[in-house]
């Protein structure tokens, strides 16, 4: 049988403190080579070019430009009910930009005691699935 006078529990700890001895020096190697290194210089003199911009207002005068239609305003989307002239009883839903071009339009078209409301648009609590 062999003398050993070493037990292994005595090389296991002397195994794990070294490797924690190797880790610790290569962590402070690299942390010496990162935090003290200078960035490199940036070169001192930058260059900018200034763009030699120049606009074209003669443009507007062209008769494309003069044709051209301003945007329409946008189209609001109202509830109604009324009554025909007639006597019956009409509802539905209409486009206008305003309230008061939405009534002139129905009373257009032959309806009477117009009672016009605007459709909300999106919904009280958008997170609230469609399902």
């Amino acid at each position: 049988m062999a003398i050993v006078f070493v037990s292994p529990k005595q090389r296991q700890k002397v195994f794990f403190a070294g490797i924690t001895i190797l880790f610790l020096l290569i962590l402070l190697v690299i942390g010496t080579v990162v935090f003290f290194s200078k960035p490199k210089p940036a070169p001192s003199e930058q260059v900018f070019v200034k763009p030699d911009i120049k606009i074209d207002f003669a443009v507007l005068d062209f008769e494309q430009v003069k044709k051209s239609s301003l945007m329409e305003r946008v189209q609001k989307e109202f509830v109604y009910s009324a009554i025909t002239d007639k006597g019956g009883q009409k509802s539905g839903n209409i486009f206008a930009a305003t309230m008061e071009d939405a009534q002139k339009t129905l009373e257009g078209t032959g309806l009477v005691s117009v009672v016009l409301e605007e459709v909300s648009i999106g919904r009280e609590n958008p997170f609230t699935p469609y399902y």
